[in-house]
């Protein structure tokens, strides 16, 4: 299942006060649609690229958009969307290891580890630096 893209974000007040978060792709439709709802502050923006509502939300974050309700509502929604992302809702794909990187190491295998330099010799080494 994929996730839906979107080119144009922002809020606007709807009629009864409440401010919310808006996505859509065609920003002169979504405007015509929200004034013939009677909304008010409309405040859309178009993206640089197709995003989703989580990446969306976190540009408009990034743009500044945290003043008032505004702010409020892009917050609000992205936290909703960020705990849904959380609970997995939202498929994220960890990349592998490329080949030669190390991976991390477990705490048995650092036990396993021989010191290559014994605390005599480090002592024996500053004592000397410090003649």
């Amino acid at each position: 299942m994929t996730e839906k893209l979107f080119t144009v974000a922002g809020t606007a007040t709807n009629a009864d006060g409440t401010t919310k978060a808006r996505f859509a792709n065609d920003l002169v439709a979504r405007i015509k649609i929200l004034n013939k709802s009677k909304c008010t502050d409309i405040n859309l923006m178009e993206l640089p690229e197709p995003m989703t509502k989580l990446q969306a939300l976190q540009f408009l974050q990034a743009q500044g958009v945290t003043d008032g309700d505004a702010g409020y509502a892009v917050s609000a929604k992205l936290a909703e969307k960020s705990k849904v992302a959380k609970k997995g809702e939202v498929k994220v794909k960890a990349a592998k290891p490329a080949v030669g990187k190390a991976t991390k190491p477990s705490l048995k295998s650092i036990r396993a580890r021989k010191p290559a330099v014994t605390a005599e010799q480090l002592l024996d080494t500053v004592g000397d630096a410090l003649l």
